[in-house]
């Protein structure tokens, strides 16, 4: 919340924000920064405005920046602004009754004792505690000198009543907190404060909060930095905490790390941008209107920096201008945490404003964060996202499944809200690589080893219909994407997919002849975009083409089946669908979509991949864990009738895929399937065999060179591609000279190509 400019200093207005009363006090024109902990004033303010306000739980002084105390800093203020009222409307505490009983001589002093208390407990509640414990050492010295009874007996009674105060006030929860502390403490020193109220500072051209001081006796895992571009570097660190199972995601923003003069700039220039938001139809090239309101945004700020007479270097200028953009036309936060190349997940769950966002890190695992978004961020995010993505998101349609692209950055989006999410708007955001996967970064990885990438290598230049499956999470889309990469560019690629996850536009820049179709999510009950299965089947006439199915989840299993019948025997067709296991992946097909189960004979290989975990149930890792063959002789259950047949296994011991008997011993239909269109390898399972070892074998020496070099570009989509294509370029020259493409005869001849090609990859 931003005060009007005719806002008096410290008026304050209680708002209703995400399900919570949030106090705001006006500190603008101020002649101080508003500190709880170092200015008594402000802090006595502050109990004044919660007396009249009993319901906020957060609080809010607001400058240049916003000073947020969360719901235990106000809780523990709200107590003492509650102490004070009971003292003086219920206790009476400065009544002649509470104070004196038959001795009026006393009344005066004890009055200007209670009065100085009670000024003195909203200003400095910790010194209102010290010296109402020398009040009462004093009270028992002076009975044991009073020598008349009736004073003696009075001045008991008033020692009663300080006692009966003091025990209520030992009570607090911020006596108790800063009971370890009061062994050094000096009366009048405020820094007792600074160890409990600790704001998050918010810039205010943002709401999003962020917990910038580390949490004391919390352990420093790691430490790095992320940036977008040159000028806009963050801080994150990760911590651990002694009583916690998750590790915190400590992030600092360049938006924290500002002085007052950039802060009041962005606040300036966010006002004036406010009045020439995008319009829907804008939104949609992302990328153009970003570098529109960028060069506005740097002019804008220019100019207001000369009238303020304020000197911003061109790193500055840049630095603001990005920090504007994202805090007014785009996502904020969001855009930071993607950055960073370790983040798997993000996730915001309901109540917005009362919950930290939760990060999936590709080293820690779940971690919590030190960021709290707010309900206004939430709530424009969802109406940017809606713009974008053309699709409805309200109450008849409470879920909506889009992407964000900003730059290299791309990322899925789930959003649900009300009646479905009973607390209002929630995201899950997975976070996507700015290059696609590959076969070699799966070994790395551990997904997969050079023999399961060597294997389904084979099977995508086979052209075999494919299904990878697993559950949420398990890295189904990314290790199709690979797969995607192993199709030899000269054959056109058909992609399918109602939210935009498979790398397109990276095989598009490697010269693939790829054609993407968006349908309507599953999740949709109408909409102006096509149905998936209506997608399907116009892809069938769009000539001879491989086609890639983002994911099954509906009706379009029928006509994706339809498309593997047609296809099976000229390109391949892949797509992904949840499953746990091969019999699983056959139940949700046959049994939920209402496949034919002699449809589902059309399948010819299912990838099964998911995550697996350690015995204390804190790490996970993503696996594949079976690759299997779906034969096609059986006739009702292809798992009673043994049409599963498994050609990898995992082998949790080893954290290995092996092969099976099956394929070592050569009983493969789907191999010797292959073979039977090949000139040379009709009935000849050795040189099937020697095939897949050639191709793992090229995989396995471009990680090993990788290693030893130091060089990760070679890992990546660039390199993949031209590998493959070298491959089979040396694969045909060979077989023009002996016949076949034999592993000892390709192999060195690519070896030597990848020796000389390595010197023109950076390292």
């Amino acid at each position: 919340m931003i005060f009007e400019k005719e806002a008096k200093l410290y008026s304050y207005e209680a708002v209703r924000e995400g399900g919570e009363d949030v106090l705001y006090i006006n500190y603008f024109g101020a002649p101080n920064v508003p500190s709880l902990a170092e200015n008594s004033e402000d802090m006595e303010r502050i109990i004044d405005c919660l007396i009249e306000n009993p319901n906020v739980s957060r609080i809010i002084l607001s400058q240049q920046k916003n000073y947020n105390y969360d719901l235990t800093e106000t809780l523990m203020l709200l107590e003492i602004a509650q102490f004070y009222v009971y003292l003086l409307k219920q206790e009476n505490i400065l009544s002649q009754r509470k104070l004196i009983t038959s001795q009026t001589q006393l009344f005066a002093l004890r009055y200007n004792k209670m009065f100085s208390f009670l000024l003195l407990l909203k200003k400095d509640p910790v010194a209102a505690y010290s010296e109402l414990k020398k009040l009462i050492i004093e009270e028992k010295i002076a009975i044991d000198k009073f020598g008349n009874e009736s004073i003696k007996l009075d001045s008991i009674n008033y020692l009663y009543f300080l006692e009966k105060i003091f025990m209520l006030f030992e009570k607090t929860k911020l006596i108790q907190v800063v009971q370890k502390y009061l062994k050094d403490y000096q009366r009048g020193s405020r820094e007792i404060y600074h160890k409990i109220f600790k704001p998050d500072i918010i810039p205010n051209f943002t709401f999003t909060r962020l917990i910038s001081d580390l949490p004391e006796d919390a352990e420093i895992i790691n430490q790095y930095k992320i940036s977008g571009e040159e000028y806009d570097e963050s801080l994150v660190t990760i911590l651990k905490m002694k009583d916690e199972s998750k590790l915190i995601y400590h992030l600092i923003p360049p938006e924290h790390s500002l002085n007052e003069d950039q802060h009041m700039l962005l606040n300036l220039a966010r006002t004036v941008l406010i009045e020439h938001q995008p319009k829907a139809e804008e939104l949609t090239d992302s990328e153009r209107i970003r570098s529109v309101f960028f060069n506005i945004s740097r002019d804008l700020l220019r100019d207001l920096a000369n009238t303020k007479g304020i000197k911003l270097s061109y790193s500055d200028l840049n630095k603001l201008a990005i920090i504007l953009v994202r805090n007014t036309i785009g996502f904020g936060i969001v855009e930071v945490l993607l950055q960073d190349k370790n983040i798997h997940d993000i996730s915001l769950n309901s109540p917005i404003a009362r919950v930290p966002i939760y990060i999936k890190h590709g080293d820690y695992d779940e971690c919590l964060s030190n960021i709290r978004p707010s309900q206004e961020d939430a709530d424009s995010w969802a109406a940017k996202f809606r713009m974008i993505s053309g699709r409805p998101l309200d109450e008849a349609n409470p879920i909506l499944d889009t992407q964000l692209e900003i730059g290299k950055l791309r990322a899925r989006i789930a959003i649900i809200q009300k009646p479905l999410s009973v607390d209002g708007l929630s995201y899950s955001i997975r976070r996507h690589r700015e290059s696609p996967w590959t076969l070699p970064l799966f070994i790395k990885n551990k997904m997969l080893n050079p023999f399961a990438a060597g294997l389904l290598s084979f099977l995508i230049d086979g052209s075999r219909t494919l299904l990878v499956a697993g559950t949420r999470s398990s890295g189904k889309t990314s290790l199709l994407g690979s797969l995607m990469l192993e199709i030899i560019p000269k054959f056109r690629v058909i992609v399918i997919e109602d939210t935009l996850e498979l790398p397109v536009e990276s095989m598009r820049t490697l010269q693939y002849n790829i054609l993407r179709m968006k349908v309507r999510s599953a999740l949709l009950k109408s909409g102006t975009e096509v149905s998936a299965d209506d997608g399907i089947r116009t892809s069938l006439r769009l000539g001879d083409s491989s086609l890639i199915v983002g994911e099954i989840r509906s009706t379009e299993a029928l006509a994706l089946y339809e498309a593997m019948r047609v296809g099976a025997l000229a390109n391949v067709v892949a797509g992904t669908i949840h499953g746990a296991s091969p019999y699983g992946v056959f139940d949700r097909v046959v049994n939920d979509l209402k496949v034919p189960a002699t449809s589902f004979k059309a399948t010819d290989i299912i990838a099964v991949c998911n995550p697996i975990k350690s015995a204390d149930g804190m790490h996970s890792w993503k696996r594949m864990l079976q690759l299997t063959e779906v034969r096609k002789h059986w006739r009702e259950d292809p798992l009673v009738e043994k049409g599963f047949v498994d050609l990898l296994k995992y082998n949790v011991k080893k954290d290995e895929l092996e092969p099976t008997d099956d394929i070592i011993n050569g009983d493969s239909e789907i191999l010797k399937d292959i073979a039977s269109n090949v000139k040379g390898w009709a009935g000849n399972w050795d040189a099937i065999w020697d095939n897949i070892l050639l191709r793992a074998k090229i995989k396995k020496e471009i990680i090993d060179v990788s290693e030893k070099t130091g060089n990760q570009e070679i890992l990546e989509a660039k390199f993949n591609t031209l590998s493959n294509h070298t491959f089979h370029r040396i694969s045909d020259e060979v077989i023009q000279e002996v016949g076949l493409p034999l592993g000892d005869r390709v192999f060195p001849l690519w070896q030597k190509w990848l020796n000389q090609e390595i010197k023109k990859f950076k390292i």
